[in-house]
């Protein structure tokens, strides 16, 4: 471990294993360092003897729940959209070729109590029960104009500069109501509050652009995918393709210290007496903790069931959006449920998680909402806990650390902050103009 190295990484969650296999891949000697012995930090994947020994504090399940290594249950679970960038960077990497995805079955948003298909092109519209008929064939035009619409072709804009017309100014041109305007903004362009209707237009068509063209991808029932054997393949394979670039890997290195010289900036890393020299770090909150502060909180709720959500069409993985004016609160609520088909469980069992952005200290009231739509279940976990950002100056000390997992159930807020870390890293934007059929869905 006594040498010289471009860049150490701390901690294999999903963004520092994202990052080492693109910085491996531009050339940089790359060592990737873990003090637990096993892959993942947060964002780890438990089987069920280790999920009982974290939230119940034994290794005992109880024997109808089936045999603990068919259960895959990801910490920080989270879906893929199919043209997304998460995607794009996994193809970029060619890391795709370790993965399996299959497709998300369903994809739905709770609208006045009831849970409801979100409609993602202008024929759904049409068919959807979120809307009544008039409303219906004014959002059937708004799908048209996003669909039509590309930035380098004016004709398609109809007169409107969406860098400056607001989100609420183009919906109103529609003549849009509230109701719809929800389901838009939370399910399909995935915003997390309301802020986004007073900015401009321009970044709500792209999400829903992105969200229609996902999901016109797999022909699904959703723009989602997610792995075979869930999220916890993913640290694994970045780690198989560091190798592949002469990058390094080492788990259970207890301390994992970073030093610094006399200016403040990164000089190396010590673990077990022996220092790794280096020029700059990439590592997740806790490696660094005098460097972020809290921002925030995470409640969620884990669930083993043997059926389906209701009301989600017998759906085996399916994410429900329940937008904050829903339920009278200040961030949206989020439902994750995948099962025995993408292999995260035995046959016939179901994995469902409940998520926001905590308001409270008492995630069994405040997730209630969620767990309501999820009908019986076998087993229940509840948790909460802390998200941080960074605070250092990365220009000054050389440290580059990511931001902890918000609460939900797509990985479009994570692949940002991976991006934009990879250009404060190398000063380069990451080129993902790739080809989007390297990343197939597994045969079934």
């Amino acid at each position: 471990m006594d040498e010289e190295y471009d860049v150490v990484v701390l901690g294999t969650g999903l963004k520092e294993c994202i990052l080492s296999g693109l910085l491996s891949v531009d050339g940089l000697k790359v060592l990737h360092m873990d003090r637990n012995d096993y892959y993942g930090g947060e964002s780890a994947s438990l089987n069920l003897i280790q999920l009982w020994k974290r939230f119940r504090g034994n290794d005992k399940p109880p024997a109808h729940l089936g045999s603990s290594r068919d259960y895959n249950v990801d910490m920080i679970p989270k879906f893929m959209m199919a043209n997304g960038n998460l995607v794009r960077v996994l193809i970029h990497t060619d890391v795709t070729k370790y993965l399996y995805f299959k497709a998300v079955d369903g994809s739905y948003v709770l609208n006045k109590g009831k849970v409801h298909k979100v409609p993602a092109t202008d024929m759904e519209a049409l068919k959807s029960p979120l809307m009544g008929i008039f409303e219906k064939r004014r959002a059937r035009k708004l799908f048209i104009y996003v669909h039509n619409y590309e930035e380098s072709d004016p004709k398609t804009h109809e007169g409107m500069d969406l860098t400056r017309v607001t989100t609420r100014e183009l919906i109103a041109k529609f003549g849009l109501d509230n109701n719809t305007i929800d389901f838009i903004g939370h399910a399909m362009a995935l915003h997390r509050d309301d802020h986004y209707l007073n900015e401009p237009a321009m970044d709500t068509v792209m999400r829903m652009k992105l969200y229609a063209e996902s999901f016109a991808r797999f022909e699904g029932g959703s723009p989602y995918i997610y792995p075979l054997y869930g999220l916890g393949e993913l640290p694994q394979a970045f780690a198989r393709l560091s190798a592949v670039y002469g990058g390094t890997y080492m788990l259970n290195k207890p301390g994992c210290k970073v030093e610094f010289d006399e200016e403040g900036k990164v000089a190396g890393v010590t673990s077990e007496g022996e220092t790794a020299k280096c020029k700059k770090v990439v590592c997740d909150p806790s490696y660094l903790p005098s460097k972020v502060r809290k921002v925030g909180k995470v409640a969620r709720a884990i669930a083993i069931m043997s059926h389906p959500i209701p009301s989600t069409d017998e759906s085996h993985s399916v994410q429900v959006i329940l937008p904050q004016k829903q339920l009278g609160r200040r961030s949206d609520m989020y439902l994750f449920c995948c099962s025995y088909t993408h292999n995260v469980a035995p046959k016939g069992k179901f994995i469902a998680f409940v998520s926001t952005e905590a308001e409270t200290d008492h995630p069994e009231v405040e997730l209630k909402p969620g767990i309501e739509l999820l009908g019986p279940v076998d087993e229940i976990f509840f948790d909460i806990y802390d998200i941080y950002e960074p605070v250092n100056e990365p220009s000054l000390d050389n440290c580059f650390i990511s931001t902890s997992y918000d609460a939900t159930t797509h990985f479009e807020s994570t692949v940002t902050d991976v991006l934009n870390m990879y250009t404060m890293i190398t000063g380069k934007v990451l080129d993902l103009s790739v080809d989007l059929s390297a990343a197939s869905a597994a045969e079934e």
